[in-house]
């Protein structure tokens, strides 16, 4: 895929100072250490490297990704090894996915308190799903499954600490929040199963859509201009259409913020014959049970060579050669975007 014209970094670049200058009031420093590693992200402000071609012996420096989470640049390299991680543990047998939607009352709720109702949707709905499989009636076996927390629609608006600021202030109060819950128990949860996947490596390029993701890709973005920025959105109801919607920068940008994760918390976790301490033991047994092999564990050298770009000028594999600091570089200045 071809390089976006625009990219998340550049506007925040050109606008990020103003940005953080305005709204001061809300932001914490875990919204400006991400807007500043994005910033910074493969620029002479965090080093570098010079890759040769192995081939012609081509030189080029490349700079150092930040390697953020929310970063939409750094999310396809982490992707790709996380794919390659999991080819291995596919079986030779039918895939479901299944979406568990929180119901929107919660929504604004969740947003005051990300670690705990995140942690408890991800909990619960697969404390679901494995007491649901277990039951006779229905499958009658133990499962093995990953989830995906997906936090935001394509506006970017939520679609998903105990704090009840603003309008949720009264749920503070044991009572009150115990009346507002009750309403809550009274609402059908929705539950979307699709059919099985076409075969085994259909769900790794389906999923690999989903698993690292940030709120909007750079590919998304159309123009910066006059303080206004400009994406596309797939409208789902109305045949997936193809949209444009403009917002103001500090709308995106509160938009874009509204869905950094918790320090520490684990978006992407393993149940079942899944989970970190099970997989080691039933994996193998579910292979052996099937009567498939399974695939031999990609060595750290193979997986590094992934990662690796093409000499424009041959076409040969880059290697690096020389790892660089900021200081030694001294290309371009680092971006001017502070807290200051």
């Amino acid at each position: 895929m071809s390089r976006p014209q625009l990219e998340v970094a550049d506007i925040i670049r050109s606008a990020g100072a103003g940005f953080i200058a305005r709204n001061r009031h809300w932001l914490r420093w875990a919204h400006l250490k991400v807007l500043l590693a994005i910033a910074r992200c493969r620029t002479a402000a965090l080093g570098g490297h010079i890759d040769e071609c192995s081939r012609c012996g081509h030189r080029a420096i490349s700079y150092n990704s930040c390697r953020n989470r929310h970063c939409p640049r750094c999310q396809t390299g982490a992707r790709e090894r996380w794919i390659a991680a999991r080819r291995r543990e596919l079986l030779p047998t039918p895939y479901v996915h299944v979406v568990f939607t929180l119901p929107a009352p919660l929504a604004r709720l969740a947003l005051q308190n990300k670690k705990l109702i995140y942690g408890l949707l991800l909990r619960t709905s697969a404390e679901t799903l494995l007491e649901v499989a277990r039951d006779p009636r229905h499958l009658g076996a133990e499962i093995g499954f990953f989830s995906v927390l997906h936090t935001w629609n394509q506006k970017l608006s939520v679609h998903p600490h105990v704090r009840f600021p603003g309008k949720l202030a009264s749920l503070a109060y044991h009572k009150t929040f115990a009346a507002w819950l009750r309403l809550r128990f009274r609402k059908d949860w929705v539950v979307y199963a699709k059919p099985p996947f076409g075969g085994p490596e259909y769900v790794l390029q389906y999923l690999g859509r989903y698993t690292h993701r940030v709120a909007i890709s750079n590919h998304r973005l159309v123009s910066f201009t006059k303080g206004q920025v400009t994406f596309r959105w797939r409208d789902s109801a109305h045949n997936n259409e193809q949209k444009l919607l403009t917002l103001s920068l500090d709308e995106f940008l509160r938009r874009f913020l509204l869905h950094l994760l918790p320090k520490g918390f684990v978006r992407i976790r393993n149940f079942g014959f899944l989970a970190n301490r099970r997989r080691a033991i039933l994996l193998p047994l579910c292979f052996h049970l099937l009567g498939a092999a399974q695939q031999p564990q990609v060595d750290q050298d193979t997986a590094a060579s992934n990662d690796l770009w093409c000499c424009p000028k041959c076409g040969g594999p880059m290697v690096v050669v020389e790892r660089l600091t900021a200081a030694e570089i001294q290309l371009r200045s680092p971006p001017m975007l502070t807290a200051a």
